[in-house]
């Protein structure tokens, strides 16, 4: 209910609900009333219908503050962001997702399309979701792709499991991940491991830039992205999923 509200917009009609979800009206008005009361969802009386409530926000900032990384970390990312001219952005497990759990980005450096802190990222396809994916046993690769696999996202995602193996392998021999146009056109990424006390995987930090940055700054990047990680790693970055 809450999601076919989230993409009708405000003034959503309990008919118009009960017709998208198949469910009797009756039903419908029981359970709108609930989402109400608790504050999930509000009742737009000048335009005769519901919309998304508060309570949702307030659950999304809990998220992110769980994911929030310890203050070193949050520093380096910030370093990151200045010398390097580039969205820094920091990946951590959660149970079985790549999360994106911090960003230090601005409107001249911004995020790459649908990487959002608080929310799960294509770990296939981004440079810190692969030195994740590149961190754990082969056999549980396929479990942190879920159920969705590798979509497509970028002209040139890696297109199966077999070239992403390739890829994984030079991520665990270089210790540096790198995607061009992989999550999105004319996007491109580096990302290096973070790690806490006993040089355990605890998560990713990487840049964004255009593809003809990246082309004429890689190493550049690479060797910035190297040094804010080395920075933020030796102590466990927090609320990051350890495996």
């Amino acid at each position: 209910m809450l999601e076919v509200v989230g993409a009708a917009g405000d003034g959503v009609t309990a008919k118009v609900i009960a017709r998208r979800l198949g469910c009797p009206l009756p039903t419908v008005y029981r359970s709108l009333a609930v989402l109400v009361e608790e504050g999930y969802l509000v009742r737009l009386d000048g335009m005769r219908g519901y919309g998304i409530g508060y309570r949702i926000a307030e659950l999304q900032r809990s998220l992110i503050d769980q994911l929030r990384p310890q203050a070193h970390v949050v520093a380096a990312m910030h370093d990151l962001h200045l010398e390097a001219s580039a969205a820094a952005y920091l990946t951590v497990f959660r149970d079985r997702d790549v999360v994106v759990a911090h960003a230090d980005a601005c409107a001249t450096h911004p995020l790459p399309p649908d990487v959002r802190v608080g929310e799960p990222v294509a770990p296939h396809a981004a440079a810190a979701g692969k030195v994740l994916l590149a961190s754990v046993r082969p056999a549980q690769v396929g479990e942190l792709l879920g159920p969705a696999g590798m979509v497509r996202l970028g002209p040139h995602t890696v297109p199966d499991r077999r070239a992403l193996d390739r890829d994984l392998m030079r991520v665990r021999l270089d210790g540096i991940a790198v995607e061009v146009e992989e999550l999105a056109a004319g996007i491109a990424g580096v990302a290096a491991p973070l790690q806490g006390a006993d040089g355990e995987v605890i998560g990713a930090i990487g840049v964004s830039v255009s593809r003809t940055e990246f082309g004429a700054r890689r190493w550049e990047l690479e060797r910035l992205v190297r040094a804010a990680a080395d920075r933020a790693g030796d102590r466990p970055a927090a609320h990051a999923d350890r495996r």
